[in-house]
């Protein structure tokens, strides 16, 4: 009985791996069709919406021109009889696919709401059902089928009824854009010839995103650094909701690193949220904490006369003359100060011994600057 040899064996093996391992692997070769692939992606603050699709041209593949035979002819109107069934897909009905060749799909990193409805985190297959006075938008949470042709309706996230706009100017491709963008909302639109669909995407809770996702960050690496702390208590003071956590965030800053700045900084926030009694006392702890400069005390004034605390800010421009005699900060301060009570003389008395000691620079232009206006019986105060 022949045998076959060792070595003929082992190549007849070798060559069968091989031929399984090459047929394997894919090349990166021009796509087929004239339907190429866009993605554009718009951001909401934190929140990602991206739109994945195939796109079309109005003219056809052997050079016709489409134009005006594009809507209720090449895109039938309302949802379509599938031509390929029962040869290929499962649907008899199918929705417009909203472009070309794979599902359109779009992509939302966070929840939000479309045209009102809420719509969880993920990806979602995005089919429309075009009319001649009405559209449909659809979002299917089948991502991954080819087309429309699986469509399933039971797995439809989002049926919104939207209004579509006749416009002037063309788009020879359908394109996907995003308009009237604002913080926490924006408009997604399907522009294509002369068609172009709205439909509005909005984050319905985009101040507690930001706070979940601060208080998160803040356990971690970012809290060992004081002015992390610093910066959410006076993002967090801005919310009203989130009242307690400034103060508490604005503590944590001390914590990490005790001085005026920090002191200072909750010493602020509690005058936001109206604990005034508390806030005068963590002033004059400011104010005594040995980082604490004339120039820092002087721009800490200035910063409260900026939120409008016009007494706070003279207690601290008197408390500095009083603590940092002989330097020019205080004495600019209390040209501030009197200027805020309207005597001008002891405004400008103050202003120019300023001037005398104010190093060459900014400080010295602005105090010239002051200093006539103070002249003229003007005010220097915001």
């Amino acid at each position: 009985m022949p045998t076959l040899s060792k070595r003929p064996l082992l190549a007849l093996l070798i060559a069968t791996v091989c031929t399984s391992a090459l047929a394997a692997q894919t090349l990166t070769v021009p796509p087929g069709g004239a339907n190429q692939r866009s993605v554009v992606t718009q951001y909401l603050g934190m929140v990602s919406v991206t739109i994945d699709y195939n796109s079309p041209d109005v003219t056809g593949p052997t050079g016709d021109d489409r134009t005006g035979k594009i809507w209720g002819q090449l895109v039938p109107w309302g949802i379509a009889t599938n031509p390929f069934y029962p040869g290929f897909g499962t649907a008899q009905e199918i929705p417009w696919r909203a472009g070309a060749n794979e599902s359109t799909t779009i992509t939302f990193s966070h929840d939000v709401e479309v045209e009102g409805e809420p719509v969880a985190a993920g990806t979602y297959a995005l089919f429309m059902a075009p009319g001649e006075s009405t559209w449909q938008i659809i979002l299917n949470r089948n991502s991954e089928a080819w087309g429309s042709y699986f469509y399933e309706p039971s797995l439809d996230a989002l049926k919104a009824t939207v209004t579509p706009q006749k416009t002037d100017f063309f788009r020879e491709w359908l394109t996907f854009e995003f308009d009237d963008r604002q913080l926490e909302s924006t408009q997604a639109v399907m522009h294509w010839e002369h068609i172009r669909v709205p439909f509005r995407i909005s984050v319905p809770n985009s101040a507690e995103l930001y706070h979940q996702t601060l208080s998160h960050e803040l356990t971690g690496a970012a809290g060992f650094t004081f002015q992390n702390w610093v910066q959410a208590s006076q993002w967090a003071v801005q919310h009203e909701t989130y009242h307690d956590d400034a103060v508490t965030w604005a503590d944590a800053a001390i914590g990490a690193n005790a001085s005026f700045q920090t002191i200072m900084n909750k010493a602020q926030i509690l005058g936001q949220v109206g604990r005034g009694e508390d806030a005068i006392a963590t002033i004059n702890q400011a104010v005594d904490h040995p980082t604490a400069t004339a120039l820092l005390i002087h721009t800490a004034a200035r910063g409260l006369q900026a939120q409008g605390s016009m007494d706070a800010a003279n207690d601290l421009f008197r408390k500095n003359y009083e603590k940092n005699p002989g330097q020019w900060p205080v004495d600019f301060g209390m040209a501030r100060y009197y200027a805020q009570e309207g005597n001008f003389e002891k405004a400008l008395e103050h202003a120019k011994i300023s001037k005398g000691r104010a190093p060459a620079g900014p400080q010295l232009q602005n105090l010239e600057t002051q200093i006539t206006r103070l002249e003229k019986g003007e005010n220097i105060n915001p």
